[in-house]
C-alpha cells in the first residue's frame, strides 16, 4: 500500500509555518530547497523575482511512515493559492496528553476556531481549526468511544 503525505502549499509563509510545525512536532526540518537553488538551464525561463527566497520544497517526518510537506506557491510559475476547508489534516493522537499538546501547539493564533478541543458523542477529544497559516486541522482521539 503507498504511503499517504500531506503536501501543504503557502503564499509566502511556508519556511516560517514549518519553523512553527517543526516544535509542534518536535521533529527537524529536513533539507529545505528555495527556488533560488534552481540551476538554470540554457533555454529555460528566468527565475521570476516573486519566487526569489520562497520555499520550492520542504519536510519534517511526523513519523517512520507520514510526512508533512510543502512550498510556497509562486503566481509568475503559473499557480495562484487559494485556501479553504476541502481539506484537513487529522491527527489521530495516541493519548489524551497529546491531544492535548498538538491542540495548544498547532490552535495557537488559529484563523479561525470551528472546535475547541473537548468531548463528543464520537472520541473523548476531538477539536476542528485553521492555523495562522490557513491549514486546516482535526484533532481527534477516541478514547473509550469506540464504536462497534
Amino acid at each position: 500500500m503507498a504511503k499517504i503525505h500531506a503536501y501543504l502549499n503557502f503564499d509566502g509563509t511556508c519556511k516560517e509555518a514549518f519553523d512553527f510545525y517543526s516544535q509542534v512536532f518536535n521533529s527537524p526540518v529536513t533539507g529545505t530547497y528555495f527556488y533560488d537553488d534552481m540551476p538554470t538551464e540554457p533555454g529555460s525561463p528566468e527565475l521570476p523575482e516573486s519566487a526569489k527566497g520562497k520555499v520550492m520544497h520542504t519536510s519534517i517526518a511526523l513519523n517512520d511512515a507520514t510526512m508533512l510537506m510543502g512550498a510556497d506557491v509562486v503566481e509568475g510559475f503559473g499557480m495562484k493559492l487559494s485556501n479553504g476547508n476541502a481539506t484537513y489534516i487529522m491527527l489521530d493522537a495516541k493519548d489524551a496528553d497529546e491531544a492535548r499538546k498538538l491542540h495548544a501547539g498547532l490552535a495557537q493564533d488559529a484563523k479561525v476556531l470551528e472546535m475547541e478541543l473537548g468531548e463528543t458523542f464520537f472520541a473523548e477529544l476531538f477539536s476542528s481549526f485553521q492555523d495562522k497559516f490557513g491549514i486546516c486541522w482535526m484533532i481527534h482521539f477516541e478514547g473509550n468511544k469506540k464504536m462497534g
